[in-house]
């Protein structure tokens, strides 16, 4: 049989390149190949090759990036047989969808190369590509692909065809196998500043992998907060400016006269007592997480019920506080002016606030 010559007589136009020159066992038998043909196409010299257990190349010499990343998807996506009879595997559950891969997901580094990430190695560097797996999947990580389970499956996305972890979930995995502080940073850092994910969402599924008791992780987040505070900053100036919002003092400290300091604001109009508090805090994790260094330095300085305080003394003292996260401005800045613009118009209708003192911060 010629690798160049379709494997059988059923047409092959609906898969990408690709995917004509990477299918599995079951995918083959369906187009008409026997066992024994794949076994011959493979003998040494052959027109195929068996990438992975069940995947073969359709062809000789080494199989490109692209290539690795379908055979690693099609080797994970294998499901193994079950009690009471045989398994249809996922990526042929219905006719004509020898690209769907069921229920597996790229992550790690080469779904951050997929992401275009400048810092991510490329994908022909890459001598292992993980895959995001179901915990009950009982296949083992072999040749290029490395298996990555986890309890609950989250929603892929969809980059050239190939399902992938999102930003958040990949960045975790990656984190997973590296000990350079410098490349995890740099990673964090291009994910925030790039406008792939918000810092809360990378924070989350840091702790949720059991990441933040590694001292390099934790500076990188720090470093990560940071970052993220900037450039929701950043935005906040933008939505005042660009949607005509009166002049407010900004970055200011609030204290009852001779009395308790009662927090800092980042925005403040006090013609109208009001107030915009940008929450860039990580955030609040399951019991799951305990252990982390982040968390645990988090509860000792008493972040999280201490906000909640704040907020609710400058309510009583009839101070509106509009509570704005880093997402909302980054998806909704429009909604969000429109949130902070009907607070100051119904200041009037409001009781006078208590006197305060406001100071620079």
């Amino acid at each position: 049989m010629n690798h160049n010559t379709p494997v059988s007589p059923r047409p092959l136009s609906h898969l990408t390149d690709a995917q004509r020159r990477v299918l599995s066992a079951v995918q083959l038998r369906a187009h008409g190949v026997s066992a024994a043909q794949m076994s011959g196409q493979c003998r040494p010299g052959g027109p195929w090759q068996q990438l992975l257990p069940g995947v073969f190349v359709l062809h000789p010499g080494p199989p490109t990036s692209e290539e690795q990343l379908h055979a690693a998807l099609l080797y994970a996506g294998r499901p193994t047989a079950s009690v009471g009879g045989p398994v249809v595997p996922a990526q042929v559950r219905a006719e004509g969808e020898a690209g769907s891969y069921g229920d597996v997901m790229l992550t790690g580094l080469a779904a951050l190369a997929l992401y275009r990430f400048s810092c991510a190695p490329s994908l022909l560097s890459l001598d292992r590509i993980d895959v995001l797996v179901p915990r009950t999947r009982r296949l083992r990580s072999t040749g290029c692909a490395r298996l990555v389970r986890v309890h609950s499956m989250p929603q892929a996305q969809e980059i050239v065809g190939l399902p992938v972890a999102p930003v958040a979930r990949a960045l975790a995995d990656a984190v997973a196998q590296l000990t350079d502080a410098d490349v995890v940073r740099r990673l964090l850092t291009e994910a925030v500043r790039g406008g792939h994910c918000e810092p809360a969402a990378v924070v989350r599924e840091l702790t949720l992998a059991r990441l933040l008791s590694r001292p390099h992780v934790v500076d990188a987040v720090d470093s990560l907060l940071a970052e993220g505070r900037a450039i929701a900053e950043d935005r906040l100036y933008r939505m005042v400016r660009d949607h005509g919002l009166p002049d407010p003092l900004w970055n200011v400290d609030l204290r009852l006269p001779g009395g308790p300091h009662l927090g800092g604001v980042d925005i403040y109009w006090p013609d109208h007592a009001v107030a915009v508090e940008l929450d860039t805090r990580a955030p609040r994790q399951d019991e799951d997480a305990k252990g982390s260094s982040l968390l645990e330095r988090s509860r000792e300085r008493g972040e999280w019920p201490e906000y909640a305080r704040k907020r609710e003394h400058l309510e009583r003292l009839g101070i509106t506080v509009v509570h704005i996260t880093p997402k909302k401005l980054r998806e909704a800045l429009d909604q969000q002016a429109t949130v902070v613009r009907t607070a100051l118009m119904a200041s009037s209708d409001r009781e006078p606030p208590a006197c305060v003192v406001v100071l620079p911060r």
